[in-house]
């Protein structure tokens, strides 16, 4: 098994190339003060997920990674409700949104709450 096979994995990939797609039609003038933020934000929930996998050996280090990715799923949520609320995005992408992110959220939290089953606190 790879990251790229765990659940949160994919579904944070897949929400992340949805807002990268989404986010094409912003305006201009949010290229770095939205644009960037949300995409550098859901990316790095994807990203977090891959590095705690390969930190699985160590258990503090694999929850840790977890805990950051979870923040960036968090934070992408904030950054979806500014762009709402700027109308760059219709009012239903946010609650799909977050509806996907609280199910990636509930998965990482699985993860942290059961590194062992990930292979986490063994040596590899």
């Amino acid at each position: 098994m790879d990251y790229s096979d765990l659940l949160a994995y994919k579904k944070a990939f897949a929400i992340a190339m949805e807002i990268f797609e989404r986010s094409k039609n912003f305006p201009a003038e949010k290229k770095y003060s939205l644009t960037v933020q949300i995409r550098r934000s859901s990316r790095s929930v994807c990203s977090n997920i891959a590095e705690s996998y390969h930190k699985r050996n160590c258990p503090r280090h694999f929850t840790s990674k977890l805990t950051d990715s979870d923040g960036e799923n968090s934070e992408t949520l904030v950054w979806l409700e500014f762009a709402s609320a700027g109308k760059y995005i219709d009012k239903e992408t946010p609650q799909s949104v977050e509806d996907e992110n609280k199910e990636i959220g509930k998965l990482m939290n699985y993860m942290i709450v059961n590194p062992e089953k990930f292979g986490s606190g063994r040596a590899i």
